[in-house]
């Protein structure tokens, strides 16, 4: 799937605004400006030990947000679905002359649609 940093990166994007004020900060710090433990502990005044868990709270809650509310998700499945159209639309340039691949390719975009609207919908 994603590598880790991406996949929070993302998450924390939807969902960031749900955090507090304190767990927004720790992961800007940790995952943002990759810092270490130690090095986020004493920027903050708190143990290594006590970022550590917050870190770990924070991603089980926004796996959580994520399972629940499924935003991320929805956002890489029609981005995957956009590129698809854009590849479909590149084989119509390419293929004017030919009106069988034409409605061949439009009714794959339709397809597309549709699962988008399916999975916006849920």
């Amino acid at each position: 799937m994603f590598d880790k940093i991406l996949q929070m990166s993302l998450l924390y994007d939807f969902y960031g605004q749900l955090l507090t004020k304190k767990q927004q900060e720790v992961l800007q710090l940790y995952y943002g400006y990759d810092l270490s433990l130690g090095e986020i502990s004493e920027q903050l005044g708190v143990s290594r030990q006590a970022i550590y868990d917050t870190i770990k709270r924070t991603e089980k809650l926004l796996f959580e947000y994520e399972e629940k509310l499924g935003l991320m998700h929805k956002f890489i499945e029609t981005k995957k679905q956009i590129e698809e159209i854009l590849r479909i639309s590149e084989k119509i340039e390419q293929d004017k002359d030919l009106k069988e691949t034409q409605s061949v390719l439009l009714e794959e975009i339709e397809k597309i649609k549709k699962l988008s609207y399916d999975i916006l919908e849920k």
